[in-house]
């Protein structure tokens, strides 16, 4: 009786045919999203595609930047057998660690190449969006915490609220006359989350990152839709 009541309607083909078409639905739903993010601040839908497959193809790209060493001291315990009867002894030994430092291109040079040309494109917003920075600099800076064989990692969503809110409120208070509400909005909104949560955390935090034992710190590598990136298009749809 209960295998009656349990059992699967269609077909095994039918049902893989239906979790892909559902995973390509949310897949396009996705990026259409992305798409109509970047169109909010001007790009075509070409252009929008475009740095939608740089940023995929360069998240595999990270370029190395620097080195940093550090000696971290570890003691152990050896052990002394003697006359049968073993002595503990603790030593004291210096690791060196070597910390590469990168930026990866998709998720953090790109970004700060477009914060840059919406600041040249939209000048009469430099002094808000400015502003903007500073806040998201110092709200992401103030959560960003250092852990220990990964790097420096903050609250995913925290960075691109700080980002909307401080657009939303500054364009509020603030008007500047070569500088509609709506477009100083969305370049507050896209630089701050960018560039703030590039110097909160990351250009900040650089000195902390030679002693957390990661081998590897990427500025915006970890995938890209992730950190700075992120920050600057979910700070977008939320505006």
């Amino acid at each position: 009786m209960r295998k009656q009541l349990f059992y699967i309607p269609f077909s095994l083909t039918f049902l893989l045919l239906l979790i892909f078409i559902l995973i390509f639905g949310l897949s396009s739903l996705f990026f259409g999203i992305i798409v109509s993010a970047f169109t909010k601040i001007g790009f075509s839908i070409e252009d929008a595609l475009l740095i939608l497959l740089l940023s995929l193809l360069g998240s595999g790209i990270n370029i190395p930047l620097a080195t940093l060493r550090s000696d971290a001291p570890v003691v152990r315990d050896t052990y002394v057998r003697v006359f049968g009867v073993s002595y503990r002894v603790p030593f004291r030994r210096v690791i060196k660690n070597e910390t590469t430092i990168a930026v990866n291109v998709g998720g953090a040079v790109i970004p700060i190449l477009i914060s840059v040309y919406l600041l040249t494109k939209f000048p009469s917003s430099l002094l808000l969006a400015g502003a903007g920075i500073l806040i998201v600099t110092i709200i992401t800076h103030s959560v960003a915490k250092p852990i220990r064989g990964i790097g420096i990692a903050t609250p995913a969503l925290v960075p691109p609220l700080a980002a909307a809110l401080a657009a939303i409120l500054l364009t509020s208070i603030i008007h500047i006359p070569n500088c509609p509400i709506d477009q100083c909005r969305v370049v507050i909104a896209y630089t701050g989350g960018v560039l703030g949560t590039l110097i909160g955390a990351d250009l900040l935090n650089l000195g902390k990152i030679k002693n957390l034992g990661a081998p590897v710190a990427s500025i915006g590598g970890a995938g890209t839709f992730d950190g700075i990136f992120l920050s600057g298009f979910i700070a977008l749809l939320l505006i």
